[in-house]
């Protein structure tokens, strides 16, 4: 995994086909899984008895495909059904600093965990323990603390509903609302400007509508990589005629041609289908500058047209359009140009694609939420919306792709920091407890808590919150800084190793395995991005006879935090039926949820605003009158940066060094930019640069001899790979409107690096520095 033989190409091949089936065989052969391999292939994403994809959260096909799979999802299963192993030997082998040094692909590539292991600090190894003792050492930490609210229940997208459920339960019975989630770093913003402008904090969209829409307007998404079974949409929808507009500073591969792999004529004579009409490499965070264009164009054409809008719509649905519409007239168009990095031509375009479409649908994901206006910027996309009715009508609608399996699912069963009355009082009567009722720690109150001493247990169900977070150093040292760290995982990853001062890793079950309890084989049910919820029922053997399902780690965890509790945990864990019979009275929308949860795909949650009910103030759809941010920097040596993924990446899960999107090979600690940029810094391609950024509260953050590619990017603008470039993120650098992390607008200066290869690599705080 080194970068001495790094190179860099342009990519110029359509998305998915056979670059994606050679790269799939290829981690196939790599981790030896033929026969289950190829099963999982056909298992995958299927009705009647079939799992769902641990990747992305995009809906299964309605028509029923049989190989509604893509490039990612198959690695994501193959990775997690790999027959390496990480047992007591390894661990008596290596000590825990030693495993700090190790990357982050090195410690996945182990294999899978095999049992509960507690750190041993004389050591400084992990060492076996039974399950019961580590239930025990978990509920005597948490039964010590002087409050509740001195522990913190994260959880990650994967989590399915039933376990969320049971999660929330515990930590609400306990007595915390502190369930930070990776939504916090993610969709937060979505949620918030949604909720706000419609009354719902999701998508009323379903892929119904995408097969229906006339226009679709795909904003801040690399869909190759983050939702890859997008690219079947795109390509349908074009086929159709639908126009296609993507904007992104960066043109991803998804943003022009694919070839769908179980399409196997178009593979087979290589024909690839285009995915999109215009391609507008928009300033990052130029998106609401963009909208509000938009806006002011058919506002303008309205004044000679009234049909470039639905003013029936707007009158009987609407409140605020007035007001909008004078905001819309006193945005300049020298405004509107400097802060979307467009001309007004462009613009223009995108708004005339628009106007001509009778239903319209605008999709999003980080690259809108994750800036500090992210919530300004969805809500400025809902005006656009509503300008011409695109909301309760087929092929229309908001809707944000969310990249995690469950993660929508995850929120809607109550991992939620700042609960509803309406959600607490549910669980209230259902469960009988008594939940707090003041909001909790989100991701990045978590982090502070824990470096101040406040939060002293950290339990995380899933993910790899050390790396993910932001400010990476600062997330560590929290994590050491507490009694009791507890993961539950099903590999080793760095959060494991930044542990508290007694540390437990508690080995799960993977969506791929059969889940038997006493009453026989269970299933998990998890939410798409579209408000779809299914079954999901594993295929494969356990990886190891001493893993525990998610459920039952949760109850275990509860019954000795909690030994007097009414709550029936051994009693759910026996029958997961007993677990929605109880969610279907405590969540609105899950009603009879054990019946429609088997049907043929499940079933969808009723979402009011789609119905053009909506649970706002006023009870109408109700427009934003923010003011354009101003996005451009200030000093003319700093750019934009944004982290994302790179290709063979699924979140922190590093599969190579490889983007073969990005036309990269065996390099991760790279830094793309425009090449006037470079040149204007005396950079030449390939040469080793720092990147500084100044965080909100006046301390630095660097990363050391990095590579600068050229990329093309608009000017003043940079991107790079994620976690690595996370500790440029410092912990007061979060939105105000949505407390995300802000991970697509960081403030950076690149210089060449006068260090040696002996210090290169690695990322670094400069403490008590200030803003320069």
């Amino acid at each position: 995994m080194s970068d001495e033989k790094w190179s860099q190409r342009d990519y110029h091949h359509p998305a998915a086909g056979w670059g994606a089936a050679r790269s799939v065989l290829g981690l196939i052969a790599g981790e030896g899984e033929w026969v289950d391999g190829t099963r999982a292939i056909f298992r995958m994403n299927h009705e009647n008895g079939g799992f769902d994809c641990p990747g992305c959260a995009w809906p299964d096909d309605l028509k029923g495909l049989k190989l509604d799979i893509c490039e990612n999802g198959i690695k994501h299963v193959t990775w997690e059904m790999t027959r390496k192993r990480v047992d007591r030997d390894f661990f008596a082998r290596h000590t825990v600093t030693e495993l700090r040094h190790w990357s982050a692909f090195e410690l996945e590539d182990q294999g899978r965990l095999t049992e509960p292991m507690v750190y041993d600090p004389d050591t400084d190894r992990y060492e076996p323990i039974s399950w019961q003792d580590a239930f025990d050492l978990v509920g005597a930490h948490l039964r010590a603390l002087e409050s509740p609210h001195e522990a913190a229940f994260y959880t990650s997208g994967r989590l399915g509903n039933e376990a969320s459920f049971l999660y929330q339960l515990m930590a609400r019975e306990y007595g915390t609302n502190n369930l930070p989630d990776c939504s916090n770093m993610c969709h937060e913003a979505s949620g918030r400007a949604l909720k706000a402008s419609i009354g719902t904090g999701k998508g009323t969209a379903d892929l119904k509508d995408w097969e229906a829409a006339e226009a679709i307007f795909v904003m801040g998404v690399n869909a190759a990589s983050n939702a890859p079974r997008m690219l079947t949409a795109l390509a349908e929808a074009h086929q159709r005629g639908t126009r296609i507009v993507h904007v992104n500073p960066l043109v991803e591969a998804a943003a022009t041609r694919t070839i769908v792999p179980h399409d196997f004529v178009e593979m087979g004579l290589m024909r690839p289908t285009r995915t999109s009409n215009l391609n507008l490499q928009i300033r990052p965070g130029g998106d609401m500058a963009l909208m509000r264009g938009i806006a002011k164009v058919l506002l303008e054409k309205a004044e000679r047209d009234p049909r470039a809008l639905d003013p029936e719509f707007v009158e009987r649905h609407t409140t605020g359009f007035e007001e909008y519409r004078a905001l819309c007239a006193a945005t300049s168009w020298e405004q509107l140009e400097r802060q979307s990095g467009l001309d007004r031509e462009r613009i223009i375009d995108a708004a005339q694609i628009y106007s001509l479409s009778d239903r319209t649908l605008i999709s999003w994901c980080l690259g809108i939420t994750q800036h500090e206006h992210g919530v300004d910027t969805v809500r400025e996309i809902v005006n656009v919306l509503l300008l011409r009715g695109n909301l309760g009508r087929e092929g229309a609608g908001p809707s944000p792709v969310r990249g995690h399996s469950n993660v929508q699912g995850n929120r809607t069963c109550g991992i939620d920091h700042r609960p509803t009355p309406e959600f607490l009082d549910g669980v209230a009567e259902a469960c009988g407890i008594d939940p707090p009722r003041e909001p909790g720690l989100d991701t990045v109150g978590t982090v502070r808590a824990m470096n101040e001493g406040a939060v002293k247990v950290f339990v995380g169900m899933g993910g790899n919150f050390a790396k993910a977070a932001p400010d990476t150093p600062y997330t560590a040292a929290g994590l050491r800084k507490c009694d009791l760290t507890v993961h539950v995982s099903t590999k080793l990853n760095h959060s494991h190793l930044e542990h508290g001062r007694a540390a437990l890793i508690l080995p799960c079950l993977g969506r791929t395995e059969k889940d038997h309890q006493r009453a026989g084989l269970q299933s998990s049910s998890v939410e798409d991005s579209m408000s779809m919820v299914h079954l999901s029922v594993g295929m494969k053997r356990p990886a190891s006879p001493h893993l525990l399902s998610e459920p039952a780690i949760i109850a275990g965890i509860a019954r000795a935090t909690l030994p007097d509790s009414a709550t029936p945990w051994e009693h759910y864990v026996e029958d997961y039926d007993r677990i929605r019979d109880t969610m279907a009275q405590a969540l609105t929308g899950f009603e009879d949820f054990n019946r429609r949860v088997r049907l043929p795909l499940g079933f969808r949650l009723v979402q009011p605003a789609r119905e053009l009910v909506f649970l706002t103030p006023s009870g109408r759809a109700e427009f934003s009158l923010a003011e354009l941010p101003d996005v451009v920097p200030a000093e003319d040596d700093v750019l934009v940066l944004q982290t994302m993924r790179s290709h063979d990446q699924w979140n922190t899960t590093v599969y190579s060094n490889d983007d073969r999107y990005r036309g990269v090979r065996n390099l991760r600690t790279l830094v793309f930019m425009n090449a006037r940029d470079m040149r204007d810094r005396g950079i030449a391609e390939g040469d080793p640069v720092d990147i500084e950024s100044t965080s909100r509260d006046g301390s630095r953050r660097r990363l050391r001899r990095y590579r600068a590619l050229a990329y093309d990017v608009p000017r003043g603008s940079a991107a790079g790979y994620m976690p690595e470039m996370n500790v440029l993120v410092g912990s007061a650098d979060y939105s105000t409107q949505s407390d995300q992390p802000l991970m697509k607008n960081l403030l950076v200066r690149v210089v060449l690096s006068t260090d040696t290869e002996e210090e290169a690599n690695h990322g670094e705080r400069i403490e008590g520095a200030r803003a320069r």
